[in-house]
């Protein structure tokens, strides 16, 4: 009532009020959410879907964990642990090959259609399907057979480990022992689809399907799509038909593709944001001093890298990249640029029992003579190659820190590009860049997900690089049922990555970011899957 009255009618009536009670004071929108139950999150950037065939990024990622669910899900406070999610379970025979998931009876689409294994056989179909070009087709050639049908050699979906004994019961058969199968089930690619749905919008390879638009999306996991705003915020509630239904603790979850994180730091100070996406190097001081309750840093299984375009000169000669490699100090990188990374010397981060090849490292000597080798001593009639980054403050101070090495230790002059998100990806996809500043998490923890994208054809390539010897590495690492000799054959590949310089690794990433006080049960996860529907907002806090 008193926001519906005039600014003159209110001070002539209320401003006695207001002076014997103090000052009036309105209530934040986390304040208001929290009472409604309905989580803010910093999201970054606008998702460029919500198809989980045809989007491969964390932003997108963050979503479908609200809108669907596998076989299995992420646990709140472990790494590890693997609760079944649309599945009771998922038992391995013996050696870990075959792999059978029964399906919750009680298991519905936010339509109140029955999940099906059929649902899950449709959709590992349709991800595989060439036609699709889906860009994470490689997540599922862990099936026995997925390779040869993703890449046409055979039209014959039956040939793939993919086999529905009944409604409720899939059988996988993978290409060798993987006894990490649990943790990789966790992926949202090899969530199941509403066949029913898809259907009805268009044929199974066809790009461009409209069942992803806000009014036709089916999802099974615990909240639903409830609006869509472009550039303002996606919403999602309760999914009523869920089978856990009665145990999903927030109401909502709405988020906000904020891609300035200054700007985003401002709004959580602000009573704005329940959680941010990331803090820049100089919110972490700032939290620090003010708020150090608020800052969250956590570790984080993820690389932060520059791809070479191995197809354009003079990135195509091996020297050129190894000396573009040498003459960055990783460690100073870290110091300055970020808080909490650590100087990459290798592409994956050690994680568990495996400890990746120490090779990449600063070296002014050896960059020089690397360059010199490659024709261009002291940088003489070295072209102006162009760095290609997205719309990020961190990613524009990076880049002109490894400008300004360059410069220094090389003599060499490289200009600056800065596009947006989409811009970016279609560009880095499209190979249409010299060299471009990227980032990797892992999708599961094996240093297999940090490898496998480097493989010729893969949707997360986009170097132009390619190596048999590498190649072949991996595929008997695929076989191998020794995890200490998987892991030599593994180290042996990496070593091939890294030597062979299609990337320019920089440093392993932490998670640097915000939390209000309210949020209760987020966990640091090392993959930052957390899982919305355990969440609580206690307010007061």
């Amino acid at each position: 009532m008193i926001c519906r009255v005039t600014f003159r009618c209110w001070l002539m009536i209320f401003a006695p009020c207001c002076l014997l009670l103090g000052s009036c004071q309105r209530e934040t929108q986390v304040e208001q959410a929290t009472r409604d139950g309905i989580l803010l999150v910093g999201n970054s950037n606008e998702p460029k879907g919500l198809d989980p065939h045809i989007v491969s990024g964390v932003i997108e990622a963050n979503i479908l964990r609200a809108l669907f669910e596998g076989l299995v899900i992420s646990d709140p406070q472990s790494d590890t642990a693997a609760p079944g999610g649309a599945a009771l379970e998922v038992t391995p025979d013996t050696n870990a090959t075959v792999w059978t998931a029964k399906l919750r009876p009680d298991g519905k689409w936010s339509d109140g259609v029955p999940v099906t294994a059929h649902d899950f056989a449709f959709a590992y179909e349709r991800l595989l399907t060439p036609e699709l070009g889906a860009k994470y087709a490689e997540m599922l050639y862990f099936l026995k057979g997925a390779e040869n049908f993703n890449k046409g050699k055979t039209r014959d979906f039956s040939t793939v480990g993919v086999e529905v004994i009944d409604e409720l019961t899939l059988r996988l058969t993978l290409r060798g022992p993987t006894p990490y199968f649990r943790e990789i089930l966790k992926h949202y690619t090899w969530t199941a689809l509403p066949r029913h749905v898809v259907l009805k919008y268009g044929k199974i390879g066809q790009r461009g399907n409209l069942w992803t638009r806000p009014e036709n999306i089916v999802g099974n996991g615990p909240y639903r799509l409830k609006s869509w705003r472009r550039n303002d915020h996606i919403e999602v509630e309760r999914n009523p038909y869920y089978w856990n239904a009665a145990h999903v603790i927030l109401n909502g979850i709405r988020f906000l593709p904020i891609t300035n994180y200054y700007t985003e730091a401002r709004m959580f100070r602000d009573g704005q944001l329940h959680l941010t996406y990331a803090a820049t190097p100089e919110v972490v001081d700032l939290m620090k001093k003010k708020n150090p309750a608020a800052l969250r840093q956590e570790p984080y299984v993820g690389t932060i890298f520059y791809r070479y375009n191995t197809t354009r000169k003079p990135l195509d000669d091996v020297r050129v990249r190894q000396a573009l490699s040498f003459a960055i100090d990783r460690q100073a990188i870290c110091d300055h640029v970020f808080r909490g990374y650590r100087p990459a010397y290798a592409m994956t981060p050690p994680m568990g029992s495996y400890d990746p090849p120490h090779l990449a490292g600063f070296d002014k000597g050896k960059a020089q003579r690397l360059l010199a080798e490659a024709g261009y001593p002291g940088g003489k009639g070295f072209p102006r190659l162009k760095v290609l980054i997205a719309s990020r403050e961190t990613a524009a101070t990076l880049a002109q820190a490894v400008q300004a090495m360059w410069r220094e230790t090389l003599g060499v002059e490289v200009e600056i590009e800065n596009k947006e998100w989409n811009a970016y990806l279609v560009a880095t996809q499209e190979l249409d860049y010299d060299i471009a500043a990227a980032g990797w998490i892992g999708d599961y923890l094996d240093p297999l997900t940090f490898l496998e994208m480097w493989t010729p054809g893969n949707g997360n390539n986009n170097t132009g690089w390619e190596n048999p010897t590498f190649v072949n590495q991996l595929q008997r690492s695929f076989q191998e049922t020794d995890s200490n000799r998987r892991f030599e054959l593994l180290h042996q590949a990496e070593s091939i990555l890294v030597e062979d310089a299609p990337v320019l690794l920089v440093a392993w990433q932490a998670r640097n970011y915000l939390v209000h006080p309210s949020v209760e049960g987020w966990h640091p996860l090392l993959l930052a899957n957390n899982p919305y529907q355990f969440i609580r907002l206690v307010p007061g806090r």
